[in-house]
């Protein structure tokens, strides 16, 4: 399923692709059909800061247009190669990265991280870990250089060989669980965004007669919540605010009717 041009300007609150500045669509409903397509960041040429964690993406082709992006968050998805950093190497802007938890960063992590460095000298941070100097220089002599980009033997459909076969991998990992958003995973997509972390003590447990389909589907909602609150203005928060104060006050009534 691909991102809609509607679907963008809603979320951006823009009238047209030339105005988005921020995409936020982590863990976004709309990538549930893997792979997830993103040809719509071709036709984002202001496009500062976009937010896809947690999704199926597994083709970074079309980021490569997005002369002025700056922060990219792409924290587990779908990318199994580290050749997809090629189209990354043309965006002049990029300081920001957040790649962990996709297959590419594989199991040797310097070896990660010193590719990622080699090819994308300019970041100021990778993964929420800033950039030293030192990594730059052993970057040189550790990192693989991209000179190319990822193989692709075929295309039709939108649905390249290499892309499928990703795409195949990734059904032994359940839709519910790629999208499960737990206390740890909530409090990621808020670092991400700069939002101040759940206590864990305020996260209260699920009763024991939830299922795990019903924890999961709480957390999921959660966390949409959480991202939406970011996007509101004060009086869309003061809303938000009478609306929980009412749903409190409901619930109390009950459970003093109840005993």
């Amino acid at each position: 399923m691909r991102l809609s041009r509607a679907a963008v300007l809603a979320q951006a609150k823009a009238a047209a692709l030339d105005g988005v500045r921020r995409l936020n669509c982590c863990a976004n409903l709309l990538f549930l059909s893997l792979p997830a397509q993103i040809s719509i960041c071709r036709d984002l040429p202001n496009i500062e800061v976009i937010t896809f964690s947690v999704n199926g993406i597994s083709d970074l082709e079309p980021l490569h247009q997005c002369q002025n992006l700056s922060e990219l968050y792409l924290r587990k998805n779908n990318i199994t190669s580290l050749d997809e950093l090629f189209y990354l190497k043309a965006l002049p802007r990029l300081r920001v990265l957040w790649l962990a938890e996709n297959p590419c960063c594989g199991p040797d992590p310097h070896h990660y991280r010193m590719t990622v460095l080699r090819n994308l000298p300019s970041l100021q941070k990778l993964d929420n870990q800033a950039v030293t100097e030192e990594e730059l220089s052993q970057a040189l002599v550790d990192g693989v250089e991209i000179t190319a980009p990822p193989a692709r033997r075929s295309v039709e459909n939108g649905w390249s060989e290499s892309t499928a076969s990703s795409a195949a991998g990734a059904t032994t990992e359940p839709r519910s669980e790629l999208l499960s958003c737990s206390l740890e995973e909530i409090n990621k997509t808020q670092e991400e965004l700069d939002m101040k972390l759940v206590p864990r003590d305020k996260y209260s447990s699920f009763p024991p007669q939830e299922t795990d389909c019903s924890c999961k589907k709480r957390n999921n909602v959660l966390n949409a919540i959480l991202l939406l609150m970011k996007e509101l203005d004060a009086e869309g928060l003061e809303i938000i605010q009478q609306t929980v104060a009412r749903r409190l006050q409901a619930f109390q009534k009950k459970e003093l009717q109840e005993e």
